[in-house]
């Protein structure tokens, strides 16, 4: 077979689409990111990042344990298990919820029993600046997520939805891998 009759085909546009979706916000993940680090020391004025933030390994662990729930999800459905699709899937959306709380939580006790807020100093600003970035695409990321669910409870979603249900995937695999990123270098790096 030659060069001249390979057949070619346009890629799917979902991927495409969100594979750009992941490039474009993992450019200004890297900005935040970069600035987090090159800000880390200088504030003036305290608390530092070693006297105040708290690992959070547990919801963390919820987090990165919904990469694993989501491609269960997408399996089922690919197989037509519709009802293991909705478990799985219910079961990401509750991790999912559980970082949000725990992101929350951390929050709370920063400003009001920390003094933390955005405007305290440097680190204020970058810390809520970044781990707020990422907590906006766990939002994001949960309402697609919800929507999804319901419509699977009523019956609406089945296997010839499993490719438009995996690009969904492949955003909320994009959120727990900046986790990643994010705890290493606010929790890891810089405390």
């Amino acid at each position: 077979m030659t060069v001249s009759e390979t057949n070619w085909a346009l890629p799917a546009r979902g991927p495409v689409a969100m594979f750009s979706l992941i490039a474009a916000e993992s450019a200004i993940f890297t900005i935040f990111v970069v600035a987090y680090i090159f800000y880390l020391g200088k504030s003036q004025t305290g608390p530092q990042p070693k006297d105040i933030l708290q690992v959070p390994i547990f919801f963390s662990v919820c987090l990165l344990s919904s990469s694993v729930t989501i491609h269960m999800a997408v399996n089922a459905l690919r197989q037509g298990r519709s009802r293991n699709f909705a478990a799985w899937w219910c079961a990401t959306v509750v991790l999912g919820a559980l970082f949000l709380f725990g992101t929350a939580s951390e929050w709370h006790r920063l400003i009001y029993q920390e003094g933390l807020t955005i405007s305290t100093n440097l680190f204020g600003t970058t810390y809520y600046s970044l781990v707020g970035l990422h907590g906006s695409n766990v939002v994001v990321g949960l309402l697609l997520l919800t929507i999804v669910l319901v419509f699977a409870i009523l019956g609406k979603v089945s296997r010839e939805h499993a490719e438009r249900v995996n690009v969904l995937s492949l955003y909320w695999h994009f959120v727990d891998a900046v986790w990643v990123v994010v705890f290493t270098v606010v929790y890891v790096i810089g405390r």
